[in-house]
């Protein structure tokens, strides 16, 4: 399944890697020719690959943050935030390489309090002060256990982010809400209240990896 969210880059993408390869085809030189259809190839099943959208099942458990995204855990520090959580936190940053699946998932149920989308710099999104000076979304959830920040953050490569919210929506954990094309991070914010269920270096997975507990601190 190719995810909504990319479709028209999808498309140009896949077409621009047949024009390679068709090319490749009529070329005359034998190393010009096979040089372009397997660049062809590559590039049309990379795309495939990156917006590629497989279902996920959300497990069924209250009192949980689940991951945004795909990718690998590379920040875990205590914050002070002042823009949703108002005191101290919990951060979790998640990287996506181009080759995680990088449609973005709700990490909990409730309402959609908070929405901002900052223009900022495209540092490369494992460098830890690119929360701050990249282009971002900042999401915040009110839940009944309690508000969750986080955030889709662009990368060097990927420029383009995508979601489907406004403020005053109800959302449910593990739902779709959009993507960021080609390479990024999402952080999760919770209060000082919450149990930390992953460590340092650890593969999450959207919708599925608990990333943050409350009342279960095993």
């Amino acid at each position: 399944m190719i995810t909504k969210y990319g479709l028209s880059t999808f498309y140009i993408t896949l077409l621009v890697a047949l024009i390679i390869i068709a090319s490749g085809i009529f070329v005359g030189n034998n190393i010009l020719k096979y040089i372009l259809i397997i660049a062809g190839i590559v590039l049309a099943l990379f795309t495939i690959n990156f917006f590629r959208d497989p279902e996920r099942v959300t497990p069924n458990k209250n009192a949980a943050v689940f991951s945004p995204a795909d990718g690998k855990v590379i920040i875990v520090k205590d914050i002070e935030d002042k823009r949703f959580i108002n005191g101290k936190a919990k951060q979790i940053s998640i990287f996506m390489s181009p080759l995680d699946v990088h449609v973005n998932r709700i990490p909990i149920s409730g309402k959609v309090d908070y929405l901002r989308y900052i223009k900022g710099e495209y540092l490369v999104a494992f460098y830890e002060k690119a929360d701050e000076r990249n282009e971002r979304s900042e999401i915040g959830i009110t839940s009944q256990w309690g508000k969750v920040l986080f955030t889709q953050v662009a990368g060097t490569i990927a420029r383009r982010i995508v979601y489907n919210l406004s403020e005053g929506d109800s959302v449910t954990a593990g739902k779709r809400f959009g993507m960021i094309k080609f390479g990024s991070r999402s952080d999760v914010i919770v209060g000082d209240d919450w149990n930390l269920k992953v460590k340092l270096g650890d593969r999450v997975t959207a919708g599925e990896t608990i990333l943050f507990e409350k009342g279960n601190d095993d």
